[in-house]
This record gives structure tokens, C-alpha cells and sequence, in this order.
């Protein structure tokens, strides 16, 4: 009988687990305010890493935070539009490799770990951002 009961408890435990809605990852960033906290602490980091630092030069910060935080806002699944040129035109002018935006990547996610960010939900952001390395990288 204990074993029957135990089971029976597992298996409604279970259900219950099933019922509960998953956060979505702009929920996990922080909504539109953590996006932006977010972008602005990449943004530091990157300008200190020297491996890619120097694609950054002559940039307007300003902007690239403002389409940046825009950009990461709708691949989350929050609210925004993003006002910003498509991936391939916005870096056209950027002799990217394979390793500059391997640099970005590394950097997005110390960011994220660093702002507590659960790893299913960096997970799911980058599967979003993976596909773009076609447009960006040369």
C-alpha cells in the first residue's frame, strides 16, 4: 500500500510540474530594463577584451546599445521591435571571423552568468543568436 500511494504522489507531483508555465527568457533577463543592464555589461566587457575590442572602435555606443538592447529583446520573446538593420548589412563593413564572434559569444554569456542568469535560459537565447553567425561572419 505505501507503494501504491508513493507512486500515486510521484505521479501527481509530476502532472503538477507539467502545469506550471516556464519563464520565458526575457522574463530570466530581467524584462527590458535587465536587457539593457545586460547589453550595457557586454559592452564593457568587450571593450576591454582585446580580441575583439578594435571592431569596436569609431562606433556609436549609443546606438549599437539601443539595437543591441532592442535586438536581444525580441530574440527573448519580450515585447520590442527592433529598429536596426538586418545581421548581414549591419556588418558588412566589419571584416568578422569565426573567432572575433566566437569572442562576442564567450563574452554574452560570461555576462549572463555574471547577472545570474539561469543557464536553460542563456540556452535557449543563444539557439536564437547561433543561426545569425552566417550574416555576420566573413
Amino acid at each position: 500500500m505505501r507503494l501504491r500511494s508513493l507512486i500515486l504522489l510521484v505521479a501527481l507531483g509530476c502532472s503538477a510540474c507539467a502545469s506550471v508555465p516556464q519563464r520565458s527568457v526575457y522574463d530570466d533577463l530581467g524584462g527590458q530594463a535587465g536587457i539593457e543592464q545586460l547589453v550595457e555589461d557586454l559592452l564593457v566587457r568587450v571593450s576591454d577584451d582585446p580580441r575583439i575590442a578594435p571592431l569596436f572602435v569609431g562606433v556609436d555606443i549609443v546606438n549599437l546599445h539601443a539595437r543591441l538592447s532592442e535586438h536581444l529583446c525580441v530574440e527573448a520573446g519580450g515585447p520590442c521591435v527592433y529598429g536596426g538593420k538586418n545581421m548581414a548589412d549591419a556588418h558588412a563593413h566589419v571584416d568578422i571571423n569565426p573567432a572575433h564572434f566566437n569572442a562576442l559569444v564567450e563574452n554574452l554569456v560570461d555576462t549572463m552568468d555574471a547577472r545570474g542568469v539561469p543557464r536553460r535560459s542563456q540556452n535557449r537565447l543563444l539557439a536564437r543568436l547561433a543561426p545569425m553567425q552566417r550574416d555576420v561572419v566573413r
